[in-house]
């Protein structure tokens, strides 16, 4: 992965991979629990982005497995999908941190006056 900043969908389906492999419905519906239901991720975007994170190593295919006669396929972090997602996972821990400090020192300015 370069130095940009994580796509939401990215990061969403790394973190729905991150401690155990996933089908494609799973991933949906561990994307919505994850978002709290705020996330509905459709199938397009789902497989899109997979493809997308397969081709830069952020992804492998586990395994293909036929369930109920249809097929699936089985999706898994690899070690650079991890490090990857636990890159991000640090540097919004770090802006979430300098977002509380900048909340807790701001005093308002008294209409009127100076503060």
């Amino acid at each position: 992965m370069n130095d940009r900043t994580m796509q939401g969908p990215t990061l969403l389906i790394l973190t729905a991979l991150a401690d155990s492999p996933r089908h494609g419905y799973g991933l949906i519906q561990e994307i919505a629990e994850i978002s709290s239901g705020r996330v509905k991720m459709r199938t397009g975007t789902l497989y899109g982005a997979l493809d997308r994170l397969l081709g830069q190593g952020l992804v492998e295919v586990e395994r293909d497995e036929v369930t109920d006669g249809r097929a699936r396929r089985v999706y898994a972090l690899t070690g650079e999908g991890r490090a990857a997602l636990a890159a991000e996972s640090d540097r919004l821990r770090e802006v979430v941190a300098e977002a509380d400090r900048r909340l807790k020192s701001f005093r308002p300015r008294i209409q009127g006056g100076t503060a």
